[in-house]
């Protein structure tokens, strides 16, 4: 078993630093489209992560995702921006998370006495209540327009196309470049603290909290005071998910964090598998890129027309939204415990069949036969 697990970590320590420059490649290859998809898929992986831990490891129920992210972004626009504080965008984009993670300890007291799908209705209002305010006050969120997002700098380095123009091995960086590195650093950063949660005792807390509410009582866990540390970290998650995806889009505006964007992130986890950090990014990529490649191939899909046809026709968003309902469906049919968990049986159905070096035989030494005696007589 030592000898399987040291090959184990060994072939993980050789994995990632390849899979960290193939990572590294795409700016250099692709164009901004295909950036574009990838930052969303990033920030949409980094908010997933934090929905999988609060409702996968905690088995808590949250229709409110899409708020904490309006919370990150907007947060973000005010604070770096004018009118605002204008303070420094690095500083910005931590306060902004931070705020998440406070909106969400605000409501921590109801996430700690509430559960399951009282828990879900009660993270419901939260959307509806931030749409409102999003549209109301316009001194801070611009209304119904929105409002631009100020472009990030570090050190004077800005995350924009900004002059002097940047190149790199050739290849002018514009904005979509260097977001794309950004997006790559919060979301390994985003991987390795939530693996480290779940591997740790928080997360092992939680997932006894999941279990059994009164096993883990027993055992000495805290369940108010896990249950709401869990909808705060969740919260800063989505936060983080929020900043990149302001400085992603460049304009934040209202109906873009609604309920039907709580319902995506619900998707992601239970198509990528729940409680699962790789499941979850495997399920935010699918459900970001699917709408988006469809509106650029929607003339050459059967049954999608292109956005803007006639009314009735069915647009690539729609369609999309049908194919990961779809996949909805099959998953929890077929495979409950979504990609992730689908992916792990492949792998070890492939393990199992792939033949193994047979161990040297060696000589077994036979037995020494007894020696035959003549029969005595009986007197």
């Amino acid at each position: 078993m030592s000898d399987r697990l040291l090959a184990a970590l060994t072939r993980r320590r050789a994995v990632l630093p390849l899979l960290a420059v193939v990572l590294c490649l795409p700016p250099f290859y692709l164009d901004a489209f295909w950036l574009r998809i990838g930052l969303f898929s990033m920030a949409a992986a980094i908010g997933a992560v934090g929905l999988a831990l609060l409702s996968g490891t905690a088995g808590q129920l949250s229709l409110g995702h899409a708020f904490f992210l309006a919370v990150g972004a907007y947060g973000y626009a005010w604070l770096a921006g004018e009118p605002g504080p204008g303070l420094p965008p690095a500083l910005a984009a931590l306060l902004a998370v931070l705020l998440a993670g406070a909106a969400g300890g605000l409501f921590s007291p109801v996430a700690a006495r509430v559960k399951g799908i009282y828990l879900g209705i009660a993270t419901l209002a939260l959307v509806f209540l931030g749409h409102h305010v999003l549209l109301t006050a316009d001194s801070v969120t611009g209304g119904f327009n929105g409002r631009s997002v100020p472009p990030l700098t570090l050190g004077g380095f800005a995350f924009t196309e900004s002059d002097p123009e940047l190149t790199v091995l050739g290849v002018p960086f514009g904005a979509e470049e260097r977001l794309w590195f950004l997006g790559l650093a919060l979301f390994a950063f985003t991987w390795f603290t939530a693996r480290g949660l779940q591997r740790g005792r928080p997360g092992r807390a939680l997932a006894a909290l999941r279990d059994s509410e009164t096993a883990a009582s027993v055992m000495g866990v805290d369940v108010a005071r896990h249950r709401s540390a869990a909808f705060v970290v969740s919260s800063m998650y989505a936060g983080l998910a929020g900043v990149l995806l302001a400085l992603a889009f460049r304009r934040v505006v209202p109906d873009y964090f609604s309920l039907a964007l709580s319902v995506d992130y619900l998707a992601m986890i239970v198509i990528g598998g729940l409680g699962s950090v790789a499941g979850a990014t495997a399920g935010a990529v699918f459900v970001t890129a699917l709408p988006l490649l469809m509106t650029r191939y929607a003339d050459q899909l059967p049954l999608v027309t292109a956005p803007g046809s006639a009314e009735g026709a069915v647009g690539p968003t729609e369609a999309a939204r049908y194919l990961y309902g779809a996949a909805i469906v099959l998953v929890l049919l077929y495979a409950p415990d979504g990609l992730h968990g689908l992916a792990r049986r492949v792998r070890d159905r492939a393990r199992r069949r792939s033949p193994r070096t047979p161990a040297p035989e060696t000589a077994v030494p036979t037995p020494p036969q007894p020696s035959a005696r003549p029969k005595e007589h009986t007197p």
